[in-house]
């Protein structure tokens, strides 16, 4: 490491005093230890990616990324398939990436999906896809209030979601191995987990999933009741969700995401905790995709 670019989100988390002083800190360790470090501050949405081409441009060797799930979520995009090491200082809402960083192979999953004028696109993601409900609850989150609120506008914003939506069904074709045909199932919510820690009120939410992991952990549910989807993310809370036929957890290769026969409903997808587009959506896991800098006392 000689050329470190730290690119932070200034409305990341709730503590703009904590975040600058965090960044300060780790300058100073970096140019202590005779790396030549340089800071960048994000401007928009979308614009983590742009400042991490521009490091790689003039030089870096190294991109950290200060902030929560989303900055990481767009500077990876970046940065894949390039030589150039990822780092990460949590300083978002959420940081369940930096809680589960302990990994020696690729963490990298991949979501192809199609935006609203029907193009197909790609996103990579280390922490989880979805498609359903939890996509449409982040599109409903306000980043103002996100930042005032934390946690708690989560709690609100869900709630509103498990009320009003329908949970549309729609078809999922998971291919559990590369040699075995894919199994298709009618679902109304889809969540590919990379992660063995969400932390806060998700905690372990999806058991035996690991970024050591080469294939997805995916829990789904084949239910539209309102009463099972309460009931489960209730023992999440406290630690003790059992899976069943209605919400099954399983692992597979990939997974391929489309509308039932004639259905109009609109379905979105997610990654990273990002609102991205909705189906056809198709979530695999891309090997040997990223360099990512590991803490030495890091657990998997």
């Amino acid at each position: 490491m000689r050329r470190v670019a730290l690119i932070y989100n200034p409305a990341s988390g709730q503590g703009s005093s904590r975040r600058r002083l965090a960044i300060e800190q780790a300058v100073a360790v970096l140019r202590e230890a005779g790396v030549e470090a340089e800071t960048m501050e994000t401007h928009a949405p979308g614009s983590a990616g742009t400042l991490a081409e521009e490091a790689t441009r003039r030089g870096c060797d190294t991109i950290i990324a200060c902030g929560g799930d989303g900055t990481v979520h767009e500077v990876l995009q970046s940065l894949v398939g390039t030589d150039i090491a990822l780092g990460v200082i949590p300083l978002g809402t959420a940081n369940a990436l930096a809680a589960n960083l302990g990994l020696q192979t690729s963490p990298v999953g991949r979501i192809s999906f199609q935006d609203g004028s029907g193009e197909t696109h790609a996103r990579y993601f280390t922490v989880a896809a979805g498609v359903g409900a939890d996509a449409l609850f982040l599109s409903r989150l306000d980043a103002g209030l996100k930042r005032r609120f934390g946690y708690f506008l989560y709690f609100v914003q869900g709630f509103r979601v498990w009320a009003t939506h329908s949970f549309p069904l729609f078809e999922a074709a998971f291919e559990e191995s590369k040699s075995s045909l894919p199994r298709t199932v009618e679902i109304s919510q889809l969540l590919a987990i990379r992660i063995r820690d969400f932390g806060g009120v998700l905690n372990k939410f999806a058991p035996g999933a690991t970024l050591h992991k080469d294939g997805l952990r995916l829990v789904a549910f084949k239910t539209r009741s309102r009463y099972q989807y309460f009931r489960f993310l209730l023992a999440v809370m406290f630690g003790r969700q059992t899976f069943t036929r209605q919400i099954e957890l399983l692992d597979a290769v990939s997974v391929e995401c489309r509308l039932r026969s004639g259905s109009r409903s609109a379905v979105f997808a997610e990654a990273d905790g990002e609102l991205l587009g909705h189906l056809p959506v198709r979530i695999d896991i891309v090997p040997e995709a990223v360099y990512l800098l590991i803490p030495p006392n890091a657990r998997p």
